[in-house]
């Protein structure tokens, strides 16, 4: 292992600014999603989703969306030998995300486990859901990618987050063991089809892999989505090779992969005006690392009682330069096609209006 490189938080927020494609977009979805690894989906739409907020800044031309689109095509679903990414959940942390298809050999524990969990979510279908399972798969195989209302009402199944329909339920359980994959969107309607026609035939056809190179993906996968971030224990030992330490006043040690370190000798940071970023945006998804690197305490307040929220519902920090100097929080008003702002701080000096202005006009609106 190298000796620790010796930073201040300057040369942190430069790297991280570089490292994270917010200097220099990437050319296309595909160039974003290889280096990030995968992206957050979530489908809160306040003022865009998560998926298209977090990529808007990193993906030139980007327009609400294009994630979407490529992986899933436009209006037909794309044949399975032309998917490059799809749908499925991030086995450390149960999100939703988007990856690229050799991350599906690495899924294939994490489904098997959810098979004997008593979760009525994700986990082990119960007797009604097995016997409607087997007719579930049999219509797909002969019919093609379907929502969960071809199969009607089908009874009622207690879910986490309310009540859904046995079908409802019932797929969801298939999509979480690996049986079925989405194949494509309506809005936040799913259709599901089998996965060996959702993803391609070398994705599938990939040798079981053993636990311990599993580990070793998931912690590099950790690294490509952060690029400077705190490991476990169990996570360095699995890619100690490939990470450099870094040394950061007032924080345990941190760690960059050692491909992305000549970034810390880069000039300026190129694009200084303010722009907005995503809630769960990969600079400040680790809320330690965000407050020793950028001074910033943040927290996603969504899921926070009203009367305890600070910024807001869907508050936006504000990237100005190499600092965090504040928070909006927009809301879409769509049907009269005007972007409201609810409430907003920003550090005296640091103007926000040509922020809002861009967010607007990403969403097709005033």
């Amino acid at each position: 292992m190298p000796s620790p490189l010796v930073v201040t938080p300057d040369a942190a927020r430069r790297f991280m600014r570089r490292a994270l494609l917010l200097d220099e977009p990437a050319p296309d979805v595909a160039t974003a999603l290889a280096h990030h690894g995968f992206v957050q989906i979530d489908p809160i739409n306040v003022c865009g989703r998560m998926h298209d907020l977090i990529l808007r800044n990193r993906v030139r031309n980007y327009r609400e969306g294009d994630l979407m689109r490529h992986v899933h095509g436009d209006d037909t679903p794309l044949p399975a030998e032309a998917r490059t990414a799809f749908e499925h959940h991030q086995p450390a942390t149960g999100n939703l995300v988007v990856f690229t298809p050799d991350a599906w050999p690495h899924l294939l524990a994490a489904m098997r486990a959810r098979t004997k969990l008593n979760s009525a979510w994700s986990g082990k279908l119960n007797k009604a859901e097995r016997a409607l399972a087997p007719r579930i798969l049999e219509a797909i195989a002969k019919r093609g990618p379907l929502a969960s209302d071809a199969f009607g009402s089908e009874g009622k199944s207690v879910q986490v987050w309310g009540a859904a329909t046995m079908a409802k339920s019932a797929m969801q359980k298939l999509f979480f063991h690996g049986e079925l994959l989405i194949a494509q969107r309506n809005g936040s309607r799913r259709l599901y089809d089998l996965p060996e026609r959702v993803l391609p035939r070398a994705a599938l056809a990939q040798s079981k892999p053993k636990a311990a190179d599993s580990a070793r993906w998931e912690a590099l996968l950790k690294m490509r989505q952060r690029r400077l971030a705190l490991l476990k224990r169990a996570e360095l030992a699995a890619i100690e090779d490939l990470v450099q330490p870094v040394r950061l006043d007032g924080v345990p040690l941190l760690h960059c992969l050692r491909s992305d370190a000549a970034l810390f000798d880069a000039g300026p940071v190129g694009d200084t005006a303010p722009r907005l970023i995503a809630p769960l945006d990969p600079l400040i998804y680790d809320r330690r690392v965000t407050q020793a690197v950028w001074g910033f305490d943040y927290t996603w307040e969504v899921y926070t009682p009203p009367a305890k929220r600070v910024r807001g519902y869907y508050a936006l920090p504000i990237l100005s330069g190499d600092a965090l100097v504040g928070h909006i929080d927009p809301k879409a008003d769509r049907p009269n096609r005007r972007l409201r702002v609810v409430a907003r701080s920003a550090k005296r000096g640091h103007a926000t209006a040509g922020a809002v202005r861009s967010l607007a006009q990403f969403l097709g609106l005033r």
